[in-house]
């Protein structure tokens, strides 16, 4: 049994794996793990889960950072998804078992908020916004590719799990730089992001602080990865 993990940010990435993989591509965890570089946003998402599965994957994971639509939720926190929501889309569930499979390995190390999680088209940096969408879903948190990853499963008829851990609370918005640095898929490109912080110093500090809670949230990855033996036994445990 295979398990495909699904990462959109090389920071991500990071958390699985020590060297570099390509976005696009995929590279062995072990034996029985896949990960993919997919990118940000749906359209990557939906392509690495599908190179996965067609690399053998039984059981797709979507793991990475989210920002915090309840307020309960601080830097670091760790949301595991019940149900994966979407604009105008019908909801998701998440296979329970696997939720109360993953709950009995690591939840007396690491505290597990779980609840639904809200996939947004477009990065929601206002924190205005982001109370509004708690307000509409009730969601936890929201990210950027868990519903494609979800959907692409369902399809599929395999089981799906969203690990996410909190980068940016729903008190905080994001620095205009972030903004003023974003491509057109989601992604910020470096070069654009330090020539406006050259124009605009004032950013300095807010980027410092998402720095911070971007760096809780990739703790919380590495502290779950150590698991993610046992936590990928879930569907051979239900076969065997």
């Amino acid at each position: 049994m295979i398990t495909g993990i699904i990462v959109a940010l090389p920071e991500e990435l990071g958390t699985l794996v020590s060297g570099k993989v390509e976005k696009g591509h995929y590279a062995p965890l072990t034996n029985d793990i896949l990960v993919a570089h997919g990118g940000a946003g749906a359209e990557n998402a939906r392509a690495a889960a599908e190179l996965l599965i067609d690399r053998g994957a039984n059981k797709l994971i979507s793991w990475g950072c989210a920002a915090a639509l309840s307020a309960e939720l601080m830097p670091g926190s760790l949301v595991i998804a019940d149900v994966v929501k979407a604009d105008d889309q019908p909801a998701i569930d998440c296979d329970r078992d696997w939720i109360d499979h993953v709950r009995s390995i690591i939840g007396s190390e690491l505290s597990i908020n779980i609840g639904s999680l809200t996939t947004s088209a477009t990065l929601v940096a206002d924190r205005n916004k982001k109370r509004t969408i708690y307000e509409k879903t009730g969601s936890l948190a929201l990210d950027m590719e868990s519903y494609a990853i979800a959907e692409t499963a369902t399809k599929a008829g395999l089981p799906f799990l969203a690990i996410r851990t909190i980068a940016d609370p729903v008190s905080m918005s994001l620095p205009q730089a972030v903004s003023h640095a974003l491509n057109a898929e989601g992604e910020v490109e470096l070069p654009k992001l330090i020539g406006y912080v050259l124009t605009h110093p004032s950013e300095i500090p807010s980027l410092i602080t998402l720095g911070r809670h971007f760096n809780a949230a990739k703790k919380t990855l590495r502290s779950i990865a150590k698991y993610l033996g046992k936590i990928t036994e879930f569907s051979q445990l239900q076969t065997d």
